[in-house]
């Protein structure tokens, strides 16, 4: 009979794990939910045939009352790394490990999306025993979100280091430590991973003369950008204390083309958006997240035309938080183009964008928000200025709707009236006493 020896570095990590877990309640807290969840998994963790992911460890010391910081888990995360090396060394280990990454990137999405939908159910029950149920599944999704996204991070960088460990020649698994490491996974602290942990560098040195690929010139016209070489790009310096903030919700200093120009060719706005999406990801593994940002927002200043193939080529690329985050900007642009960017989406074909984006909006002033419903109905976008008018009454006061339709009391009351009526008939009957109190009723 063939007897299997663990690893000396598995070992002591089993060690270390089995005297941290007999510090815990077994039937109690994280432990207990874990085994629950996946008991088998959970055994094969502690035979060593499986390396327990780092998020679990830290909840056990959690149940275990140990800081994250002290010495017991400092001790532990040693013994974690060396234990994980020596289970990823293992032939087939590159392979299996790519593929587990895969796996959580489309956990890390599942759970996105339906935070996203939990969220929005949340929002718009009247039912107090529905909403407790919904928090609660929401704080479930949201902790199995954080999850995945630290799994997918610490699965990256350990696909990056057996790429840094590699011997001389092909080792088992090269290509999928390549393809995995040449474009890690997105979020703010990725490339901060990889260079704490010693990741070679992805890319040759060898400079080539083609189409520049930098944040600087992701929106950039084809013919413009045909001269320009793309070189090294140097870390920027942080910015002084006192610094203007960019961004939407700060004024977006970046210009803001003017609407009415010639129609956008599609094929550009593919171009621009792969472009963009491109150099967004070579920022995430710089861990460069404050000029992704900026790239964010270079990309709200541009053409409205092509929004939706970027928000397209974000969601195939597996960005889909960027996504998210563009449309956060995008409720705080100003009036006019908050409504050139929610007809845009509307038209494409995106409403649930455009809805999320309208929701987003609606904590704006009233006169602001008067002014984007004045511009989307100019565009002839009445659905989307009906939907956005519904999220305000839904989420704001009765005495803030009559505030809004004193901007305009011919086109406003009677739509408020419709958006309220939508919503619930107290909510009709209370924008009524509200009008009525301002002096709007008759209007």
């Amino acid at each position: 009979m063939t007897v299997y020896q663990l690893p000396v570095e598995i070992a002591a990590f089993r060690h270390w794990l089995t005297d941290l877990v007999s510090r815990v309640r077994p039937e109690g807290g994280w432990y207990g939910v874990f085994a629950a969840r996946d008991p088998e998994g959970l055994r094969a963790c502690f035979d060593g045939a499986e390396i327990l992911p780092w998020d679990i460890v830290e909840s056990f010391l959690q149940d275990a009352g140990e800081t994250t910081g002290g010495p017991f888990a400092a001790r532990g995360r040693r013994l974690y790394a060396s234990a994980a090396g020596a289970h990823d060394r293992r032939p087939g280990g590159a392979e299996a490990l790519a593929e587990r990454r895969d796996l959580m990137e489309r956990e890390r999405r599942y759970a996105e999306s339906r935070t996203r939908d939990l969220g929005e159910r949340l929002r718009a029950t009247p039912d107090p025993g529905e909403a407790a149920r919904l928090e609660r599944d929401l704080a479930w999704t949201r902790d199995d979100h954080a999850r995945a996204t630290a799994r997918v991070r610490e699965l990256t960088g350990r696909l990056a280091r057996l790429g840094a460990d590699a011997p001389d020649g092909p080792a088992p698994g090269a290509a999928a430590v390549a393809a995995v490491a040449a474009v890690p996974a997105d979020g703010p602290s990725t490339g901060a991973v990889r260079e704490r942990e010693g990741a070679a560098p992805v890319a040759g040195p060898a400079k080539v003369r083609r189409r520049p690929r930098g944040a600087r010139y992701a929106w950039l016209d084809e013919e413009a950008a045909e001269a320009v070489e793309e070189a090294p790009v140097p870390s920027p310096a942080l910015p002084a204390g006192g610094a203007a903030p960019r961004g939407a919700r700060f004024g977006a200093a970046a210009p803001v083309a003017a609407s009415g120009g010639p129609a956008e060719d599609p094929a550009e706005a593919v171009r621009a958006a792969a472009n963009a999406v491109y150099a967004l990801r070579r920022l995430r593994v710089q861990g460069r997240s404050g000029e992704a940002h900026a790239l964010l927002c270079e990309a709200l200043a541009g053409p409205p035309a092509r929004l939706p193939a970027l928000a397209a080529e974000l969601h195939r690329a597996g960005l889909g938080a960027d996504w998210s985050t563009l449309l956060w900007e995008a409720a705080s642009l100003p009036p006019g183009r908050l409504a050139a960017v929610a007809g845009v989406l509307a038209d494409a074909g995106r409403a649930a964008d455009c809805e999320q984006l309208l929701r987003q909006g609606v904590a704006r002033p009233v006169e602001e928000l008067a002014g984007a419903c004045a511009a989307l109905r100019a565009e002839d976008h009445h659905r989307e200025a009906h939907a956005l008018l519904t999220a305000f009454v839904r989420v704001r006061a009765p005495e803030d709707a009559a505030r809004l339709a004193g901007e305009d009391p011919h086109g406003l009351v009677p739509q408020l009236l419709a958006a309220a009526r939508a919503v619930s008939a107290s909510r009709e009957r209370d924008l009524l006493h509200a009008l009525r109190v301002a002096g709007l009723a008759g209007v």
